[in-house]
């Protein structure tokens, strides 16, 4: 299946903007700030969450001629699923509406459904300059990370994230209360709080199997192999984590946050044959290190449900045999793949067989 007929509406710096006839492998050409990644960043929203660059709704309209977003003119995206064996295309919608400022609505065949549902249908991933420096970053952001490539592989993780964000927020409200709360709300709340971060930790832990798995067959060129390892924040049994934050309760009072849980994971990241850790590697090794993770991901969510894969700027700065790997690569995988460029030579090797657009000024025009 693949994703094709895909509209932008009042998006960014597109006006009015229209993608048909796409193929297994896409490419968006234009200067820097054309509008090649405004497009990407659309088709991310048809995966739950906040898409690629996890921008607020009213940052997504369109500008005006001040360049000033318009919230109240609301923006839409759609696009068609069509299955390759001819059947009935999904129809996909999401955007702003006017009437609606601030809320997203998301529609699969015109009916309104929940943004999660949306990860019943595709399986996306993608990967962006913005995450170059994800091994440098905090360990929140490796644990978004990992939430999002895990909700890409179970759509369920979504519950499981969201569940426990509530509980813990909860929690930590009655622990910073001018008054000692109730033991007996506490230890619901706590209930709850182990059974969401249990179910949480267990889809990380899933994940980095798999992925470790998929990379240990992996050689160690022309891509740095990277060796991952799951590190919880505290114990990953429901009953246990229950024990260990009754237990907590007056350190975690005195520290007015919870400082056992999910909330703390970290995932340790190496250079397989190194033993060296992601963040004291070169950027280069970093970023071949990120992309060996990228594509094994795609090639596990597209097992299950049809893959869109989102790579912005991923060329540029590879050099002629990373390149020609990482193409071999995305022809033998399974997902539908989305590139950019600011021109087409380091895509010569892809040109004939992609579908090629040229984006200027949030136009985008069909050159091959």
């Amino acid at each position: 299946m693949a994703l094709d007929r895909i509209t932008l509406s009042r998006f960014r710096n597109h006006a009015e903007s229209r993608l048909d006839g796409t193929a297994a492998l896409n490419l968006l050409v234009g200067e820097n700030g054309a509008g090649k990644t405004n497009v990407l960043e659309a088709i991310s929203l048809f995966a739950p969450g906040r898409g690629l660059r996890r921008a607020a709704l009213a940052d997504m309209v369109s500008t005006g001629g001040d360049g000033v977003p318009s919230p109240a003119s609301g923006f839409a995206v759609s696009a068609e699923l069509r299955a390759g064996d001819g059947g009935e295309p999904v129809k996909l919608g999401t955007g702003v509406s006017p009437d609606r400022p601030g809320r997203r609505i998301v529609q699969v065949n015109g009916a309104e459904t929940p943004a999660v549902a949306l990860g019943e249908w595709l399986a996306i991933g993608w990967l962006t300059p913005a995450m170059d420096g994800l091994f440098t970053d905090s360990a929140g952001a490796r644990r978004r990370y990992m939430d999002r490539l895990a909700l890409a592989l179970d759509p369920a993780h979504a519950r499981s994230a969201s569940r426990n964000e509530a509980a813990l927020r909860e929690r930590n409200r009655l622990l910073a209360g001018e008054t000692e709360a109730d033991p007996r709300w506490l230890e619901a709340i706590e209930a709850q709080l182990a059974e969401a971060g249990a179910a949480l930790a267990r889809g990380r832990a899933a994940l980095v199997e798999q992925l470790s798995a998929a990379l240990d067959t992996l050689p160690d060129g022309p891509f740095a192999r990277p060796a991952l390892s799951y590190l919880p924040g505290g114990p990953t049994d429901a009953a246990a984590l229950a024990a260990e934050l009754a237990r907590g309760r007056e350190r975690d009072r005195q520290a007015q946050r919870t400082l056992t849980g999910p909330h703390r994971d970290e995932l340790a990241v190496s250079m397989a044959g190194k033993a060296m850790p992601a963040a004291a590697c070169s950027t280069g090794e970093q970023k071949a290190m990120l992309i060996a993770i990228t594509l094994a991901h795609a090639e596990l969510a597209a097992a299950g449900r049809p893959g869109l894969l989102l790579l912005d700027e991923v060329a540029a700065h590879l050099d002629p045999l990373r390149r020609e790997a990482l193409f071999a690569r995305l022809r033998a995988g399974k997902a539908q793949v989305w590139l950019t460029g600011t021109e087409p030579a380091p895509f010569a090797m892809i040109e004939r067989e992609a579908a090629v657009w040229r984006v200027a000024a949030g136009a985008v025009e069909r050159v091959g």
